[in-house]
């Protein structure tokens, strides 16, 4: 898929988010990036660059508090080469995308690994394909 109608994708997937939720959403910026950093793999835990599917990188809404005035913005990166290869054609490509990009606005709101699986669970969101 051509970057460009990937990222189509993406902000497809951040437009289709609750205003609400788009509203309470700051300091924080959506990137698309072809496959993680070893970096961003180790921040993970991720040893294979393909099973990484996105990445939050920030200070959760949460544990904003005093003294949190001039800090980077957080940053969410949805990594198109492992999505591309997880899923099997353009329709599971869109599905994935939405899912992915949900999960990591749910880590920027504070929400943890735990409870997003239980929620994806419950909502019939779970990453198989």
């Amino acid at each position: 898929m051509k970057e460009k109608d990937f990222k189509k994708l993406v902000e497809e997937a951040f437009l289709d988010l609750p205003e609400k939720i788009r509203r309470k959403m700051d300091n924080v910026t959506l990137c698309i990036e072809k496959r993680p950093t070893a970096e961003q793999l180790k921040k993970a835990g991720i040893r294979h660059a393909g099973s990484l599917l996105g990445l939050y990188e920030g200070v959760p809404k949460t544990a904003y508090g005093r003294g949190f005035g001039m800090i980077l913005p957080d940053k969410i990166t949805v990594f198109q080469e492992a999505i591309e290869n997880f899923a099997s054609g353009p329709e599971k490509n869109k599905e994935l995308v939405k899912i992915v990009v949900w999960h990591e606005i749910a880590h920027h709101f504070g929400i943890d690994e735990k409870r997003i699986k239980k929620l994806e669970s419950k909502w019939g969101k779970n990453i198989r394909f």
